[in-house]
């Protein structure tokens, strides 16, 4: 996500760096480039001239320290702006209610019924309270049994009633069957139109009478982009939203919706859908993005990631075979399905300070590791654990049998023996030993 606004943003910044101090020509230059590329992220004009009118206002009235140049400043003001134009700080979800009656709505395709299992997910897992998903959109066709698949996949109950029924009677009985079996949260997924209509408003603007929400949280897809925001406003007006949710964020989006939505409806961003997966949901933090929108990265994101992928009674078991040198293949399979479940390996390296760039051009996705986890599936469990039998006649059979080549066998094989070496050489020596062995590698590569 993005991607176009950091190398525009970037290519804006370099008329300035370099320069021995601010002035109001390189300072108008630059800003004209910014200006652009906000519009050209389909941020409006309105907005995008007072974003570059702040920061023109405070470029031009700091004193440049000499610890920093004027690129440097330049930078941060920027960053400093950004977060503010998305809101300043998370605002969180309003769940503390028993139970809490959560309303989401949107247009028909904006994501609404997969985000809501999403938030679902999200809530039983993250907060450890016990969801209901209300399945309230009685006109799309397989809504309801989309949602109850999608409940049945993140093992949450989903209430649902004939299609004949009116949805504001199904979100009240939905409320009574959570008070009865002890649902904490009830997620009410509501109908949508591919456009605007008095119907509709008038539809939702019943299901908030009748169950007075805790939150209601507006789903918009993110690759409408300026016309997002405008759909915002038009529901906020009925609704009185409590939050932005900013769905398909890892499509080819330009981003204005995340940089214009709270500018425009006064209403927080609380969380973007990125993905098709149940975790495929991240709360919004506006100074995280405005890290990844100016290349900087996001290794808070990414350190609470691992963490929830982390289980320490397994990180101890894992150093102990590294020391004993027992570490084998099922433990490099075990460690690659974790990093999976952190997220799209892409998105995770663009958390990285300064990886942005590098991976902009890469070919990856979620099965990046596919022929990896072939290959290793394909040896037998002598094999997985003790690499060494690994001749020549076993590595043509893996090969067959995982749908690669000899050579794709061969380099996996390299590669695990490499990582090995190396995580031997952490757990044992420390960091003088890695040191030594990488520059042993580098004296045979010449």
């Amino acid at each position: 996500m993005f991607e176009n606004l950091s190398e525009r943003l970037d290519n804006a910044f370099r008329i300035i760096k370099g320069q021995g101090y601010i002035t109001e020509i390189n300072v108008a230059e630059s800003l004209k480039d910014i200006r652009r590329a906000l519009l050209d992220a389909d941020v409006s004009y309105k907005i995008a001239k007072q974003f570059t009118d702040t920061v023109k206002e405070k470029a031009m009235g700091q004193n440049v320290l000499k610890a920093i140049s004027p690129g440097q400043l330049m930078v941060k003001i920027v960053h400093d702006e950004l977060i503010t134009l998305m809101g300043g700080q998370n605002i969180d979800i309003n769940i503390k209610a028993n139970p809490s009656v959560v309303l989401i709505a949107g247009l028909q395709g904006s994501g609404k019924t997969t985000f809501s299992a999403k938030l679902a997910n999200h809530i039983k897992s993250k907060r450890g309270k016990k969801v209901l998903l209300t399945a309230c959109d009685v006109y799309r066709p397989a809504a309801i049994e989309q949602l109850n698949v999608l409940g049945n996949q993140i093992n949450v109950d989903v209430y649902s009633e004939d299609n004949n029924r009116e949805p504001v009677k199904i979100a009240r009985a939905a409320v009574q069957h959570a008070r009865n079996m002890g649902h904490q949260v009830v997620i009410v997924d509501t109908a949508g139109r591919l456009a605007i209509d008095d119907e509709m408003m008038n539809e939702i603007a019943a299901l908030k009478e009748a169950l007075k929400p805790q939150e209601i949280l507006f789903v918009v897809d993110s690759m409408t982009g300026q016309d997002a925001v405008n759909t915002a406003k038009a529901f906020n007006d009925i609704l009185d939203f409590d939050g932005v949710v900013l769905s398909k964020l890892d499509g080819d989006t330009r981003g204005g919706a995340a940089l214009s939505v709270m500018a425009v409806v006064k209403k927080p961003i609380k969380f973007v859908s990125i993905g098709e997966k149940p975790d495929a949901i991240d709360v919004f933090h506006p100074d995280r993005m405005a890290n990844r929108i100016l290349g900087m990265g996001d290794v808070v994101t990414l350190v609470e990631r691992a963490h929830e992928q982390y289980d320490a009674e397994q990180a101890r078991a894992l150093k102990k075979k590294i020391a004993k040198n027992q570490f084998n293949f099922d433990d490099f399979l075990a460690q690659i399905r974790k990093i999976k479940k952190m997220g799209d390996v892409k998105d995770l390296m663009g958390m990285i300070p300064g990886m942005g760039k590098v991976t902009k051009n890469l070919d990856m996705d979620d099965d990046a590791f596919k022929n990896i986890e072939a290959i290793i599936q394909s040896m037998t469990p002598l094999e997985r654990s003790e690499p060494s039998v690994l001749n020549g006649s076993r590595r043509k059979r893996i090969a067959m049998g995982s749908g690669t080549d000899i050579q794709e066998v061969n380099q996996l094989i390299k590669q695990f023996e490499e990582a090995k070496k190396m995580m031997k050489a952490v757990s044992g020596g420390g960091m003088k030993n890695m040191m030594q062995m990488m520059q042993q590698n580098k004296k045979r590569r010449r």
